[in-house]
């Protein structure tokens, strides 16, 4: 994993090892931006797979998760064959062929030929208890039944992750089911190994204020705490700033990389008036 630049740890790998070789789905949970979703990625390229990915959100059902029938095509070819005189009932029933059907992520992953992808569903947590219940069903069988197709089975069961950031709980049916890995945010030393991984142009100073000062802002009372992504957006500004380290002005002017709640911007924003960059700086280290 660490080949691919993702900066990983003992126990991160030993799970995503122990998901892959029992073939189970693995469970991530952790706060926003802490690198959930870069394990999918990852694997992908490490196993030299195709990614799918299902994003979950309030309301999927699961006609969009699975497949959906391209009715623009049908109406087209109906009105093709209607102007060659060819026979209807031989037109409607090429209607329900493959060649009409989209195939969403879920169907996607199971009727995928060839080396097993990685299939990524996506901040689990957002979907409804329903659509989880309907998971878990496919997620036991891997194997969907088309009523105008008959049932396609996995030829070779897709590498499971989900993943969650525990907006809501999720089932204990669906927690069985999965290998568990749950990610915190990064000590200072792997948010400083990852900043030099990923953003290797900011110097070693610049990296290291950067990862201090991310690691004093997780300890203040914030509304919405930063995560990785966060870091590594702002590293990647500073760089683009030409930055070689942090001050109160330069750290003022780039908030909006790190902080999205107004809230939180003037409390750091006073904090920096008060002349506390070094502290916050140096607290972590």
């Amino acid at each position: 994993m660490e080949a691919e630049a993702y900066v990983t740890e003992r126990s991160i790998a030993t799970a995503v090892f122990l998901a892959s070789t029992l073939g189970k789905p693995l469970l991530v949970e952790g706060h926003p931006g802490v690198g959930k979703t870069d394990i999918a990625k990852v694997l992908a390229r490490v196993f030299d797979t195709e990614l799918i990915r299902l994003q979950c959100y309030e309301g999927l059902d699961a006609t969009t998760a699975l497949y959906e029938w391209n009715y623009p095509r049908q109406l087209l070819h109906i009105k093709l064959h209607e102007s060659h005189g060819d026979d209807p009932n031989a037109t409607e029933a090429s209607l329900f062929s493959e060649r009409f059907l989209l195939k969403r992520p879920l169907l996607a992953a199971i009727a995928h030929t060839g080396k097993a992808p990685v299939l990524l569903i996506d901040e689990v947590d957002r979907s409804d208890e329903e659509f989880e219940a309907f998971l878990l069903e496919i997620l036991s069988d891997f194997q969907v039944t088309i009523p105008e197709l008959g049932t396609i089975r996995a030829e070779t069961k897709p590498l499971v992750v989900l993943t969650s950031n525990r907006s809501r709980d999720l089932s204990e049916a669906l927690r069985r089911r999965c290998l568990y890995l749950w990610i915190d945010y990064p000590t200072l030393e792997k948010e400083l190994r990852i900043v030099r991984t990923k953003v290797p142009d900011a110097n070693e100073r610049l990296a290291r204020e950067i990862a201090g000062f991310m690691q004093t802002l997780r300890r203040t009372a914030l509304v919405k705490a930063p995560g990785l992504s966060e870091t590594l957006d702002w590293a990647m500004a500073l760089v683009a700033l030409h930055a070689e380290h942090l001050d109160p002005d330069l750290v003022r002017e780039t908030l909006g990389c790190v902080l999205k709640d107004e809230a939180d911007i003037r409390l750091v924003g006073e904090a920096l008036t008060e002349g506390k960059l070094a502290e916050m700086i140096g607290l972590a280290a």
